[in-house]
């Protein structure tokens, strides 16, 4: 039986992060993000590297990450960066550059050379820690927009190993693409891999259109031509939707304290006849202000359907140095204030923000006490607390309102599709989810659950690393 193909994971993050306290001791906490949560369900049974960085630059100290239950699935090598390099790699590049142009531009790109040139620096460490921690002949799998240069970078260094890549945000279409200066640039770095992923059939569709427009290569059946040194090389492009360890989750929503600590939950917001929650990272991309907006319109009609309902959004705090993302608390903390002052003082509105994410039992027992899940983000790659909700649904019962272009929308049609740009939409797909008997309840729920179990977090690695692990003929 031949050896186990050596495993290399490449992402801009590891799952846990550095802080530090009021009495500056240093330690870990789980980060947040979607990226991080498929990773750690999919690397949990098998023998992989990560690399990564926790935030830490050179000049703070270290803690003891073996005292974090976090570190615990996989073995771990951590990247220190220097914060003069990844303060414009980060904050600007990928937080005022990328981040923006591949969520529809909702806020403006910002292109500043200084910032591409730290961040072609920070690829350039996570390409040379790859190479050098690589098998033989073993597979390498680069994740995200922050490292989009490493796999043409690697390429150079190790030519032995196979390279893939997975995109977890959307791919913007081609003409917005190619207003970024570097395109070229960010295009050829991903083209070094063997394998190139993403969520939906439209972002490969706006990537193979990308490879044609702003380089002049041709596709051939979901592959991209490359010719290298006078010869052909193929690499293949395709969409593999991101999953969830549907089990952890629905083990969790059965267990007898998450089942009570719900039941608290509910107590504690007044018994509401019916409660609507949602959890996101404070992002302007998750369309928080939107179902607030939405949300303050339906108390104002006061129908049968709306009365006794309570709304509580959980926002993980994280970008905190970044301006839009204090303009956009700043904000929404107006649109709660002025939704409970409409309605008499009542606090049928509650956001709470969260300096790291809610635990798996806490954040399971807000699944199984919300009667609605609204996962509206304005853009997003997949969204996974749509699945989650839907995991810890043991009786088919609940409802899950969804965005239309969130990647998740593609599988979860059997949700409440809503744009949630169209603020009358919003509010009209939360009357349609209170008004919902029980048989639509169920009958909705049930496709919901058949999908997220059908296409779980394992069933992507492996779908993922098959292909990447097949070599393409030419």
């Amino acid at each position: 039986m031949s050896e186990p193909v050596d495993l290399v994971v490449v992402a801009h993050r590891l799952p846990f992060e550095l802080v530090r306290d009021d009495d500056g001791a240093l330690s870990y906490r789980r980060s947040p993000g979607g990226l991080v949560s498929a990773l750690q369900s999919a690397l949990r049974n098998r023998r992989a590297l990560w690399i990564g960085s926790a935030g830490r630059s050179c000049d703070q100290g270290v803690a003891d990450a073996l005292d974090n239950p976090v570190v615990a699935a996989c073995e771990f090598d951590e990247i220190v960066l220097d914060r003069g390099v990844w303060s414009p790699h980060y904050l600007g590049f990928c937080t005022s550059a990328l981040w923006p142009l591949y969520h529809s531009a909702e806020v403006a790109p910002v292109y500043r050379g200084s910032d591409f040139a730290a961040y072609c620096q920070v690829n350039e460490m996570f390409a040379a820690r790859a190479a050098a921690r690589a098998s033989e002949g073993g597979m390498v799998w680069v994740h995200d927009y922050q490292l989009q240069l490493v796999p043409s970078m690697l390429r150079r260094l190790r030519p032995d190993v196979r390279i893939g890549f997975f995109l977890h945000t959307p791919f913007p279409a081609d003409e917005l693409f190619e207003q970024m200066p570097w395109c070229r640039q960010l295009l050829e770095g991903m083209l070094g891999a063997d394998v190139i992923g993403f969520q939906t059939e439209g972002d490969v569709a706006h990537f193979l259109a990308a490879t044609q427009r702003c380089l002049a290569l041709r596709s051939e059946a979901g592959r991209v031509v490359v010719d290298e040194f006078a010869s052909r090389r193929d690499v293949a492009v395709g969409c593999f939707p991101v999953g969830i360890d549907t089990e952890l989750y629905a083990a969790a929503a059965a267990m007898p304290e998450v089942v009570e600590r719900a039941a608290q939950i509910r107590g504690e917001l007044g018994d509401p006849r019916t409660l609507i929650v949602a959890i996101d990272r404070l992002d302007y991309t998750k369309g928080i202000d939107l179902r607030i907006r939405a949300f303050a319109e339906l108390l104002t009609d006061r129908t049968a359907h709306n009365r006794g309902v309570v709304m509580v959004q959980k926002a993980v705090l994280s970008r905190e140095s970044a301006h839009e993302y204090r303009r956009v608390r700043h904000d929404i903390e107006r649109l709660v204030s002025r939704t409970n002052d409409a309605c008499g003082g009542a606090d049928l509105l509650h956001v709470d923000y969260l300096q790291q994410p809610l635990d798996l039992l806490e954040l399971v027992a807000m699944y199984v006490a919300a009667d609605i899940m609204m996962v509206t983000p304005r853009s997003d790659g997949m969204n996974l607390v749509a699945k989650e909700y839907v995991a810890t649904r043991l009786h088919n019962d609940g409802a899950l309102i969804l965005s239309e272009f969130a990647g998740a929308a593609r599988q979860l049609d059997a949700a409440w599709l809503v744009d949630p740009h169209d603020i009358a939409a919003l509010k009209n797909s939360m009357e349609a989810a209170l008004a919902a008997d029980r048989p639509e309840q169920q009958r909705r729920m049930s496709a919901l659950r058949a999908q997220v179990h059908g296409h779980d977090v394992d069933r992507w690695c492996q779908l993922f690393l098959d292909s990447l692990a097949q070599p393409i003929l030419t």
